[in-house]
């Protein structure tokens, strides 16, 4: 059974001659600094076109130290979730079905096989408190790579990985320390990155770079996703996010890409996000009615309320989280990651695309801003829930074009701009939250209402306060200014 945790590290590179400097600013009053050398060979497994590389995935078979066995490394936000596996018996260096089964959506169907192995020198510096725990381990490296068909290559690597006990402020020590006797932060995700050769990185100070780029982020939100979903965790809402931020580029930067490829990608992404959200809805109303029910006088809960939410909403999660695993196995879906990894390797672009400017860029991101404008002001005027939706669904447009800006903006302007429609969004977006909500509690309302031993008052009351929040939050919109 494979175990999982989270890491948070930094990269270092060095020349040979760095002189590695002393850490004892790292080490609080009563701590302490234990230093170990060992020799580790860890051999790396990816697609022949190295398909995980391209999404931030490493997955090797270590051996020299108590880390020993097989490890899948998959992007987690800021930090990293790593999967183990013991190594086994013998020296079979076939990868194990588990991890092989988790990585079967990244890897886009294709075998593992071997593509470097790679011998580290290790010394190793580990930061203690006062109490023994581990603030940070700080590890010098001597790396030799062998890559089959290349020829081998030699560097030196610094790593900070975070202690159970550390903090971002140890990191930033750390940084501080390396940085000062001449390191430099790794310009290589891995190590297996730096052995490897892989496709040139567009240029990201490009404005059509910066949009690759972006895209580029949110496709590896999505593939991490997709492992997180195998193992059995919860990565539906990053997932979705990271959905919209891809569809929401495609209709705010459309003049970009080619109509039918991008109008055709829009329908497959917005299909996985719709199964995606089923679950999703059903996760966000249990914990919503819930915490409504326990706020409610006793005497006013009438019947089994909390049960009934519970029970039935989440019956209906299982159903349609059972839906998404069974489409991660399907044809429809791996033509998705198809897509999604054709689209990072080269965007279909329209003829001159490539050359257009920040000023081209810029424009396009004040359309979709203004068009919140037209959206805020038509909700307000015809008041109905649809076009309050449609004004929701412009503001969250409007902020993920200032996120994809914020390069050429500038940082705080992009901030300015993000901040204002991230405001917009969560006004409009209780309103949506309180009429969906209000439709599932008549749902059932209904069905207690018609049970033996319970009740459908309770449910009618909840109906009440969600049709009161959704009239605040149309109240709401008249105040809101762009």
């Amino acid at each position: 059974m494979a175990s999982i945790q989270t890491e948070r590290e930094d990269k270092f590179d060095a020349d040979a001659d760095f002189v590695f400097p002393s850490l004892t600013d790292l080490a609080p009053k009563g701590g302490s600094i234990d230093v170990s050398e060992v020799q580790l060979v860890s051999s790396y497994y990816d697609t022949a076109d190295l398909d995980l590389l391209r999404r931030g995935i490493t997955l090797r078979r270590r051996r020299g130290d108590a880390d020993t066995g097989w490890h899948a490394k998959v992007p987690a936000d800021k930090a990293r979730t790593e999967i183990r596996l013991p190594l086994g018996t013998g020296e079979d260096a076939v990868v194990p079905d588990e991890l092989a089964d988790l990585l079967v959506g990244a890897a886009l169907g294709k075998p593992l096989v071997p593509v470097a192995t790679l011998t580290s020198l290790r010394r190793v510096h580990v930061v203690t408190g006062a109490g023994g725990a581990v603030l940070a381990e700080v590890a010098d490296d001597s790396v030799s790579a062998d890559v089959p068909g290349a020829p081998g290559s030699v560097w030196r690597e610094l790593e900070v990985e975070l202690g159970p006990a550390g903090s971002e402020k140890t990191l930033d020590k750390a940084a501080k320390v390396l940085k000062s006797a001449g390191a430099t932060r790794s310009a290589s995700s891995s190590k297996l990155h730096r052995a490897l050769t892989t496709r040139p990185a567009r240029p990201s100070s490009t404005p059509i770079g910066v949009v690759a780029a972006y895209l580029d982020e949110q496709a590896q939100a999505i593939f991490a996703g997709d492992v997180y979903l195998r193992r059995g965790l919860d990565p539906i809402h990053s997932t979705r996010v990271a959905i919209r931020r891809y569809r929401s580029t495609l209709r705010v930067f459309a003049d970009l890409f080619d109509d039918e490829q991008a109008e055709r990608f829009d329908e497959e992404l917005s299909w996985y996000a719709g199964l995606l959200g089923e679950v999703r809805d059903r996760q966000v109303q249990r914990a919503r009615f819930s915490a409504a029910v326990h706020t409610l006088p006793e005497e006013l809960v009438l019947g089994p309320v909390a049960s009934r939410i519970e029970n039935d909403l989440l019956a209906e999660q299982i159903r349609s989280r059972a839906i998404v695993t069974t489409e991660l196995d399907g044809d429809r879906y791996r033509r998705l990651l198809t897509t999604l990894t054709t689209w990072s390797q080269k965007l279909p672009l329209v003829d001159g695309a490539e050359d257009v400017g920040e000023k081209s860029l810029t424009k396009l991101a004040r359309k979709a801003s203004k068009k919140v404008a037209r959206r805020i002001d038509q909700a307000i005027e015809l008041g109905d829930d649809e076009a309050l939706h449609k004004a929701r669904k412009a503001a969250k447009r409007a902020r993920y074009a200032a996120e994809l800006m914020q390069p050429i903006l500038g940082k705080k302007e992009a901030k300015a701009e993000i901040k204002k429609f991230k405001h917009v969004q969560e006004v409009l977006g209780e309103h949506q939250d309180s009429v969906v909500a209000a439709q599932t509690l008549q749902k059932l309302g209904r069905v207690a209402g018609v049970t033996p031993g319970e009740n459908g008052f309770t449910f009618g009351l909840l109906y009440a306060r969600e049709m009161q929040a959704a009239e605040a939050a149309r109240a709401a919109v008249s105040d809101l200014s762009l």
